[in-house]
């Protein structure tokens, strides 16, 4: 089978088919979404080589051990925790010690014609959500995990750094929870698809000595996590959502004397993001800018690399 890979250069190459092992389903791919994650594997995060791709909406077309998966629309959480350890016995199988991530570390992708995940990890898809949305279930669910970890409440005064694709569904659960926000960027077209009634839109230079309550970084780049810190008041809550190859300084010193907390955000709850699209009150669709098929996932890749793009999908 055909599918998408990084040995060095990105290349569409032919593959084994994938092998379920016991508790696994094969998935056929319906939508992929290229993130910056992808990007940054293919500039040396983590050593990668293998199949990319990590989001997904695709069909089981095969679940030995549980058949009522067969022929449903799915999504599906990334980790893969071995089950076992102290950790996963405790609920943090995204934490797990010897965890393998879809696409990102020690499993196959699912930028491939099929793919392989466990049935624990699936989500059917409900029938009103459209396959251009429910690919952005793990991204969306990644926003919400903010919620998990910092206690938001309307009176805040919340930033999002970053107009990103990251950054855009970041705001994009803040106003579905009703928390008002400044979306911090630099493109005018990025900004317009979310500015209205209860989000602020601005770019860095214009915030002058503007302090927030809570700031997420979700900019992907080096320079995000200063100008998160040069803006969070005292006592005030940095959310870390970016992941970028190599290394970033931290400024410790405003960390330590203003008291700051500083909160890594990884992945988050897939249902709560499911029911967001289904309830209408997230649409990520406005953010998709091109989509291709498998066959032309090269060509995908280097349009998805370009600055200044949002999302780009692969289709079957």
């Amino acid at each position: 089978m055909l599918a998408l890979t990084f040995d060095g250069a990105v290349a569409l190459r032919d593959v084994p088919e994938p092998n379920p092992g016991s508790g696994h389903a094969v998935v056929a791919l319906r939508l992929a979404g290229i993130c910056g994650t992808d990007l940054e594997l293919t500039r040396g995060y983590k050593g990668f080589g293998g199949v990319l791709g990590h989001e997904f909406v695709g069909e089981v077309v095969r679940c030995d051990d549980d058949p009522q998966w067969q022929g449903k629309r799915v999504v599906g959480e990334i980790n893969l925790g071995c089950g076992t350890c102290e950790r996963c016995a405790s609920g943090l199988r995204s934490h797990c010690a010897s965890r393998r991530v879809l696409g990102i570390l020690d499993h196959p992708g699912c930028f491939g014609e099929r793919f392989v995940l466990p049935a624990a990890n699936l989500h059917a898809v409900p029938g009103s959500v459209a396959d251009e949305q429910a690919v952005f279930t793990e991204p969306l669910a990644a926003a919400f995990r903010i919620f998990e970890q910092v206690a938001l409440e309307p009176t805040m005064h919340v930033a999002v750094i970053g107009d990103g694709k990251l950054g855009l569904l970041v705001v994009m659960a803040l106003r579905a929870r009703e928390i008002p926000v400044t979306l911090v960027g630099r493109h005018p077209r990025k900004l317009a698809l979310v500015a209205g009634p209860g989000v602020r839109t601005s770019v860095a230079a214009e915030l002058g000595g503007e302090r927030f309550d809570v700031v997420v970084e979700a900019t992907g780049s080096r320079d995000g996590l200063a100008l998160a810190f040069a803006h969070v008041r005292p006592r005030g809550t940095v959310v870390l959502k970016s992941t970028v190859h190599g290394t970033v300084e931290l400024p410790t010193a405003a960390l330590v004397v203003d008291e700051i907390q500083l909160v890594g955000s990884r992945c988050g709850p897939f249902d709560v993001a499911l029911q967001a699209m289904a309830s209408g009150a997230v649409d990520p669709r406005p953010l998709i800018e091109a989509r291709y098929p498998l066959v032309e996932g090269e060509r995908a890749f280097e349009h998805a690399s370009r600055r200044g793009v949002l999302k780009v999908l692969l289709g079957a």
